[in-house]
């Protein structure tokens, strides 16, 4: 196909639902662990052509979800520091930490700056000398590239105002982690299609023979994600667990190397926490020692009390994929889109507002 349109075309997408219920007769859970995935499939009503013995469930692939409280905390408390510009992606000002928020600090007088890019939080610390600015690094391998290029050119330039505070995620060692755990029953994973255009497919392979796991990298396109899904049920029908790459025209085996070149001559793997899973190891990514200069956390010594979760929140819950939205009592009650409680309701790609948007 060479339009996007032809990836949205409806007649071609029930074609593809009646592939799949033609090869697939055995009972089986598959995990899209991408947010955008999440927003697709409920967007474009993906759960109703498929079969009932094929399950679908939400992991943790929304950055802005998984980012711990105390990370939220801490960004908070650096935010209340005179002569500090905290700067990151707009989903993360809205998070509820423990008890505040960086758009609630914001409104109390806090230097608190959205931006679409890391290289807006550069050219903030170019304008603004004087101040010391803060960038909140989140997401997975397809933001930290950005984020090291960033630290790059500002040591290029000789910029020593800039600051990046690390909650960076690497997704492979999530899905480890779930399997791992022994809660989760799945089948197979829905492997996110932009995390693996820099990564390529090698992670992967440790998931599939450690865990006999059929794993497929899949695009963002209604007839995308139905492939995928189609590729997911042959393997389980064949009795084959493999790597398999559905975005051909984005995803390489060997991913982006200058991108992963880039990322690691900056960071370098640490253990981190995540939402709802805990402390995993070698899941974040910390500033080397060559940058500390540019390491938030190593400038700033702010005391971080025990962080706490909102009350009756399960976003930990959905984020491991064994609770669902309509599981959580606070869900259309108390938590909405006007007033979240938990950020899997916040983000944009995340599964709580998914559900909220689209699910009847």
């Amino acid at each position: 196909m060479k339009y996007l349109s032809e990836y949205r075309d409806s007649s071609l997408a029930l074609k593809m639902a009646d592939r799949i219920r033609g090869i697939s007769k055995k009972p089986a859970r598959f995990m899209e662990i991408c947010g955008t995935h999440t927003v697709a499939i409920f967007k474009n009503g993906i759960r109703k052509v498929l079969p009932q013995h094929i399950e679908l469930v939400s992991g943790p692939g929304c950055p802005v979800c998984v980012t711990a409280n105390r990370d939220i905390d801490k960004a908070i408390k650096i935010a209340r520091i005179p002569d500090v510009i905290v700067t990151t992606f707009g989903d993360m000002i809205r998070v509820p930490g423990s008890e505040s928020s960086l758009k609630h600090e914001k409104s109390l007088g806090a230097d608190v700056r959205m931006v679409y890019s890391t290289m807006d939080a550069l050219e903030v610390a170019r304008q603004n000398p004087d101040k010391k600015v803060v960038f909140l690094g989140i997401g997975f391998e397809t933001t930290a590239p950005t984020i090291a290029a960033a630290v790059v050119a500002a040591e290029a330039e000789g910029i020593q105002n800039f600051l990046v505070l690390s909650s960076h995620k690497l997704l492979p060692p999530a899905m480890d982690a779930l399997l791992s755990g022994g809660e989760l029953d799945v089948s197979g994973f829905i492997c996110p299609g932009h995390v693996s255009t820099v990564i390529g497919t090698a992670p992967y392979e440790v998931v599939v023979s450690q865990y006999k796991t059929p794993c497929v990298v899949v695009g963002f396109e209604p007839l995308d994600i139905l492939q995928g899904i189609y590729m997911l049920a042959s393997q389980i029908e064949a009795g084959e667990a493999k790597v398999e790459i559905q975005y051909t025209r984005s995803v390489s085996p060997e991913g982006n190397q200058n991108a992963m070149n880039t990322m690691f001559r900056v960071f370098e793997p640490c253990d981190a926490p995540w939402r709802g899973l805990g402390v995993i190891p070698k899941s974040g990514l910390a500033l080397r020692e060559a940058y500390r200069a540019f390491d938030a956390d190593a400038l700033f010594d702010v005391d971080v009390p025990d962080s706490s979760e909102p009350p009756g929140c399960k976003c930990g819950e959905v984020l491991r994929g064994v609770s669902t939205p309509i599981d959580c009592k606070l869900f259309r009650k108390l938590c909405t889109q006007d007033n979240p409680v938990g950020p899997c309701m916040v983000s944009s790609e995340g599964t709580c507002a998914a559900y909220y948007r689209y699910h009847v």
